[in-house]
C-alpha cells in the first residue's frame, strides 16, 4: 500500500525543484526566432525524448522496459497510463526529466547573412505510478496517474532594422519579445484487458490541468537628423492569460496471429478559452546613464484590459506494430491543429490550418527469451521523421522536415533490476531539419536539436517490511 504521507512529501519536493528549474533555465538562452512573435510563439516538441527519436510517434505508442515494466511517460495520449500496473517485482513508479539544446541557423531570401542561436531548455518534468488495487487487476483493469510541468510555446526575438527616408535621413526600428506558454497537467489512464490466450487490450485517458502564459513585445522607433531631434518612441503590450485545459485518448491492442502486436491511438485536444490581462503604452522615452528607459511623454496608456485567447483544438491518429520477439517496432501518426480559429482579444493572427505526418522506429537487440548477457542487447536504437507546415503563415507556407535518431542506455544491470525492479535510463535523441526554403519569403531556419533526458522506475511510494 502506499503511504499518503510519503505521497505528498515527494510531490512536493518535485514541485518545487519543477518551478526553479523552469523559471531559471531560460538564463541560458541565445533563442532569437522572429516568427516567435506571432500565435503563441515557437511551439516546443511536446512527445518524451523516446519518441523524439522516432520522429515524435506516440499516439499509438505505449513502452516496455527490460522486464515488461514501463519505463518512460506517453505526453501525447493519455491513454497509455493503463499499462502502469502494481506487479510482483515492480512499483512502477516512473520519475521522466527532459531537456533540449536547440541551435539554430537564420538565413534571409534576400541576402547572404546568417544568423546562428543556442537555447538550453528543460522539456518535460513528469511522475507516473499506479493507482489500480490488486482486485482491479485480477478483473482485468488497471489504471495509472501521472502529473508535472513542461513548456508549450517560447517567445524570444530582438531584432534591428535600418532604413532610409528621404524626407527625415534613417530610421533605426528595435524589435523585441519574450514570453510563451506552460502547462502544469494532471493526467489519468485506465485499461481493459479481454478474456483469452491472447487478450486484446483497450485504454482510454485524460489529461487537464492549468496553462499559463506571458506575451510581452514591443517596437521602439529612433529617427536619426543631423539637423533636426527627434524623441524615441515606444510601442509595448504586456499581456498575462491563464486558464484551464482538456486532453482525451485512447488505445487499442490487437493481437496478430504468429506476427506481433497491433496498437492503435486516437487522442483530441480540446479547444481553451484563456482569460487574459493586457497593459498597453505609446511613449516617447529616453535612456538615461546607465541605459534604462525614461519616460518622456506617454501618449495612451491602458492597464489591465481584460480580454480572451483561443486556443485552438488539434487531434491525431496513430499505430505502433510490435514483432513477436519485441525486437522490432514500427509506427506512424498524423495531426491536425485548426491554429485559424486561433485570437487573441478577437483579433486574428499570421496563423493556419496545420498538419504533421511522423514515422519511426525501434531496434531492441534483447532475446525475449532471456539470453542477454551483453550490455548493448540492452540498449535501444530509434530513427525516424516528420513533415508538415508550419502554423505561422506571414507571406508563404513555411514547411518543417527533420530528420531524427535516437538511444535509450540503461544505468543500472540487468542483474540489479531483476533483483530490486529499480532501473535507471539515459535517454538521448537528435533531431535535424529546416523551416522554409529558399523559394520562400522571409527567413529560412535550419536546427539541430539535441535532446537528453533520464527516466527512473523506482519504489518511492512503498512502505517495505524488510530491504
Amino acid at each position: 500500500m502506499y503511504s499518503a504521507n510519503l505521497i505528498i512529501n515527494k510531490l512536493n519536493k518535485l514541485l518545487i525543484v519543477a518551478l526553479f528549474m523552469f523559471s531559471t533555465v531560460h538564463l541560458f538562452g541565445q533563442d532569437n526566432s522572429p516568427y516567435s512573435r506571432y500565435g503563441i510563439g515557437d511551439l516546443m516538441p511536446n512527445q518524451n525524448i523516446v519518441n523524439r527519436g522516432m520522429g515524435g510517434i506516440s499516439i499509438g505508442y505505449s513502452d516496455y522496459g527490460l522486464l515488461g515494466s514501463p519505463f518512460n511517460i506517453n505526453l501525447v495520449n493519455p491513454a497509455s497510463l493503463g499499462n502502469i500496473s502494481n506487479t510482483k517485482n515492480f512499483s512502477n513508479t516512473i520519475f521522466d526529466l527532459g531537456s533540449e539544446i536547440d541551435f539554430r541557423t537564420l538565413k534571409s531570401s534576400n541576402t547572404p547573412d546568417k544568423y546562428n542561436t543556442k537555447n538550453l531548455v528543460i522539456s518535460y518534468m513528469q511522475v507516473a505510478f499506479p493507482f489500480s488495487t490488486k482486485k482491479m487487476e485480477k478483473k482485468g483493469t488497471i489504471g495509472g496517474l501521472s502529473f508535472g510541468l513542461r513548456p508549450i510555446s517560447r517567445i524570444n526575438y530582438k531584432i534591428e532594422q535600418n532604413k532610409r527616408d528621404n524626407a527625415i535621413d534613417s530610421i533605426h526600428t528595435l524589435y523585441e519579445g519574450n514570453g510563451g506558454m506552460n502547462q502544469i497537467n494532471i493526467s489519468a489512464g485506465i485499461k481493459k484487458t479481454g478474456n483469452g490466450t491472447h487478450k486484446n487490450e483497450f485504454s482510454f485517458g485524460a489529461s487537464s490541468g492549468f496553462s499559463f502564459g506571458i506575451k510581452d513585445y514591443s517596437t521602439k522607433t529612433s529617427i536619426i537628423n543631423d539637423t533636426i531631434q527627434y524623441f524615441r518612441s515606444n510601442y509595448e503590450v504586456k499581456s498575462r492569460f491563464s486558464g484551464l485545459f482538456l486532453t482525451t485518448g485512447i488505445q487499442y491492442l490487437m493481437h496478430l496471429k504468429n506476427t506481433g502486436t497491433l496498437r492503435l491511438g486516437g487522442y483530441m485536444n480540446f479547444s481553451q478559452q484563456l482569460n487574459a490581462k493586457q497593459s498597453t503604452v505609446n511613449e516617447t522615452f529616453t535612456y538615461d546613464y546607465n541605459g534604462g528607459e525614461v519616460m518622456i511623454d506617454s501618449v495612451a496608456v491602458i492597464s489591465d484590459a481584460k480580454g480572451k485567447v483561443l486556443i485552438p483544438s488539434s487531434y491525431g491518429v496513430g499505430f505502433t506494430y510490435q514483432s513477436k520477439n519485441k525486437q522490432w517496432l514500427l509506427g506512424a501518426d498524423y495531426e491536425v491543429s485548426n491554429w485559424k480559429d486561433y485570437t487573441y482579444y478577437n483579433q486574428k493572427d499570421y496563423t493556419q490550418n496545420s498538419w504533421i505526418f511522423r514515422a519511426g522506429a525501434e531496434y531492441y537487440p534483447a532475446k525475449s527469451n532471456g539470453a542477454n548477457r551483453k550490455y548493448s542487447d540492452y540498449v535501444k536504437y530509434r530513427a525516424g521523421l516528420y513533415y508538415g507546415p508550419d502554423y505561422i503563415k506571414i507571406t508563404d507556407s513555411r514547411t518543417s522536415l527533420a530528420f531524427t535518431g535516437g538511444l535509450s542506455l540503461p544505468l543500472t544491470t540487468p542483474r540489479y533490476i531483476q533483483s530490486r525492479g529499480e532501473y535507471v535510463t539515459l535517454n538521448t535523441s537528435f533531431e535535424i531539419g529546416s523551416r522554409g526554403s529558399n523559394l520562400t519569403a522571409g527567413i529560412k531556419e535550419g536546427f539541430t536539436r539535441i535532446n537528453f533526458g533520464i527516466s527512473m522506475n523506482a519504489r518511492w511510494f512503498q512502505k517495505r517490511s524488510y530491504d
